[in-house]
């Protein structure tokens, strides 16, 4: 059912007394403007920094001061295995089993790794279908990687753009880009949602579309992972990388997420570069050569686990898994639309490229801005808007449901409301 939104402060504050989630916000740590929280709508570029960070960050480093290198074994959270922390909550987001994921590196080092097994281009079967603009880490990935094997980008890589006079790409368009490139087609490679606009992909339809076509299916779930629930596992994605410092509050420069589909994991002939820490555990401490990778996505890990660069993630998904994928989705549903219903009582010159069916789109409003975008972007941050701006003339609000409330975006409304542009 619809809610029926009201301008109020009034009624802002009764859908946060209403909110089951509402007392998470109390977890985090706010920017402050004038002595008060800033109005945070960034976490699709960084989310905040969780109350609970500072303390798991002083644990390790007092394993590490008592034990020293004891603390692979001994620590409160052994070494070791600190990989694993992660995998009952990650699983639970991504619709998985908990070998299908892991979290390691950061995400374009684990989006090069995972396409030197997905990627082995054929003299026929070569092409990679991807988004036209796409976010440009993925670009270059890509061009970088067809380089690599001898081949021109611009004759190997399709992208694909939305029609002319809109800004969204059709389902529809996608899904017989796919089928025309048939037998030429290697790899569709996407973000599940679009940085820039925020469209959220129909993830099954075009999975199903490139296994039809005879390629593989991988996702970049920057923008997803945190926000969005899926089911990666029964959509039969081949494999998704990801970042954590989003959504999933890891901080910045934070460990990167891989999933790769069990069929793959659970194929130690499938190629793919080895590590030490990908080895199997039974065998890596004999400290032999001839690799045995290690089953699941953990076969792909490289190197031993980044302690430092994931202690923040693991304090952040423990909240968030207490708080459950499904219900941060409902509150976000209701909390983007709500921020959507008060932009449109104000007469700012812009208009709302985001997809306005709510299961297009995440936690993320982006406001194309024909003139003086950026100019009007830094007045917002001058009033405490803490939201960012994507070249060409494109603001992105960004409430995310974990610490954001609606009183956080009637504040926002109010401001606006006594804004001239």
């Amino acid at each position: 059912m619809k809610t029926a939104y009201e301008a109020t402060a009034a009624f802002a504050r009764s859908m946060d007394a209403a909110d089951p989630l509402a007392p998470f916000k109390n977890q985090f740590h706010f920017p402050q403007h004038n002595g008060q929280n800033s109005i945070y709508f960034c976490g699709n570029s960084l989310g905040l920094q969780a109350k609970t960070v500072e303390a798991a960050i002083r644990q390790e480093l007092k394993d590490w001061q008592d034990m020293a290198v004891e603390g692979y074994f001994r620590a409160k959270h052994p070494w070791l295995y600190y990989q694993y922390n992660f995998s009952t909550a990650l699983a639970a987001m991504m619709g998985c089993s908990e070998e299908e994921v892991t979290v390691m590196n950061t995400l374009t080092v684990n989006l090069h790794l995972i396409l030197q097994s997905f990627y082995r281009p054929g003299k026929e079967r070569c092409r990679i279908i991807m988004e036209a603009g796409a976010f440009p880490s993925d670009q270059y990935a890509i061009e970088t990687l067809v380089q690599l094997h001898g081949l021109q980008p611009d004759e190997t890589i399709v992208e694909i753009h939305p029609r002319a006079g809109e800004k969204l790409l059709r389902t529809e368009d996608i899904l017989q880009t796919i089928r025309e490139q048939g037998p030429s087609l290697a790899l569709v490679l996407m973000g599940g949602i679009n940085y820039y606009t925020g469209q959220f992909y129909d993830m099954p339809a075009i999975t199903a579309a490139a296994h039809e076509a005879g390629a593989y299916a991988g996702w970049d779930l920057a923008h997803v992972a945190g926000n969005i629930p899926l089911e990666l596992h029964n959509w039969d994605v081949d494999f998704a990388v990801w970042c954590s410092y989003k959504y999933l509050n890891g901080g910045p420069g934070a460990a990167g997420g891989l999933y790769v589909h069990e069929r793959f994991g659970n194929d130690p002939a499938f190629p793919r570069l080895g590590g030490w820490w990908g080895n199997d555990e039974k065998t890596r401490f004999k400290m032999e050569k001839g690799f045995v990778p290690r089953s699941g996505a953990a076969g792909w890990q490289i190197s031993t686990a980044q302690v430092f660069n994931m202690v923040a993630l693991k304090a952040s998904l423990e909240l968030l898994h207490q708080a459950g994928i499904r219900q941060l989705r409902n509150k976000s549903i209701a909390l983007t639309g709500y921020l959507e219903y008060l932009l449109q009582q104000l007469p700012l010159p812009c208009e709302i490229i985001t997809p306005a069916d709510p299961q297009q789109r995440g936690a993320q409003l982006s406001l194309f801005f024909p003139e003086n975008g950026k100019a009007i972007h830094t007045k917002m941050m001058e009033q405490g808007i803490i939201c960012d701006y994507r070249e060409p003339g494109v603001i992105r609000l960004a409430p995310a449901p974990m610490y954001c409330s609606f009183t956080d975006v009637f504040r926002l409304y109010e401001v606006l409301r006594n804004f001239s542009v």
